[in-house]
């Protein structure tokens, strides 16, 4: 008699409410970790089961997302990579030609050119193409003559001169020689 008066320890609804809202991304890990140690305390294995289920979800979601968005290759975020490249590029062929402007003669190199943009200027040098946690790269720039220069893209690879290399799109009257082939000269 006694035992069908007492009730039974164990998590209740509100314990898999909880564990359910473990699920949700990156959030969700508060609330299954409270739910892992719910469970724990109440002996619950179907909670623990759930609160790991769902840390787990969020760790597959955002590791999925960073292979497509870093790793793999001619997805579309390797499209968009490219289109945020050339307008970069575009951007800095015209902080190079300003720069000629301002000094009468290119820039000898990207870091010089970097140091002379203001403060809080919108023009990034950095190579976007490049899939690496190693660190910053800028792009490829090399002044040809006293009236021509080039600027590229190392591309995905981070290899100068190969297939994956992105180029800027062609500007008439500037010094920009966009298909110049490295180390072929013009």
């Amino acid at each position: 008699m006694l035992e069908n008066t007492e009730k039974q320890k164990g998590p209740g609804c509100l314990g898999f409410v909880i564990g359910g809202m473990s699920f949700i991304p990156l959030i969700g890990v508060l609330f299954g970790i409270v739910a892992i140690i719910w469970g724990f305390n109440v002996k619950s294995k179907k909670l623990k089961v759930v609160g790991l289920c769902g840390i787990t979800s969020t760790f597959v979601l955002y590791g999925t997302l960073g292979y497509f968005g870093f790793v793999q290759e001619g997805g579309v975020y390797d499209d968009l990579r490219s289109e945020l490249v050339k307008v970069q590029l575009t951007s800095s062929v015209q902080a190079v030609e300003l720069y000629k402007v301002q000094n009468g003669a290119y820039p000898t190199s990207l870091e010089v050119l970097q140091k002379s943009l203001p403060e809080g200027s919108l023009v990034d040098l950095n190579d976007a193409a490049l899939v690496s946690i190693s660190g910053e790269k800028l792009y490829y720039y090399i002044v040809i003559d006293e009236n021509h220069y080039h600027i590229r893209s190392h591309g995905r690879d981070g290899i100068i001169n190969t297939l994956d290399d992105i180029l800027p799109s062609p500007i008439e009257n500037l010094g920009l020689v966009a298909d110049y082939q490295v180390g072929n000269g013009l």
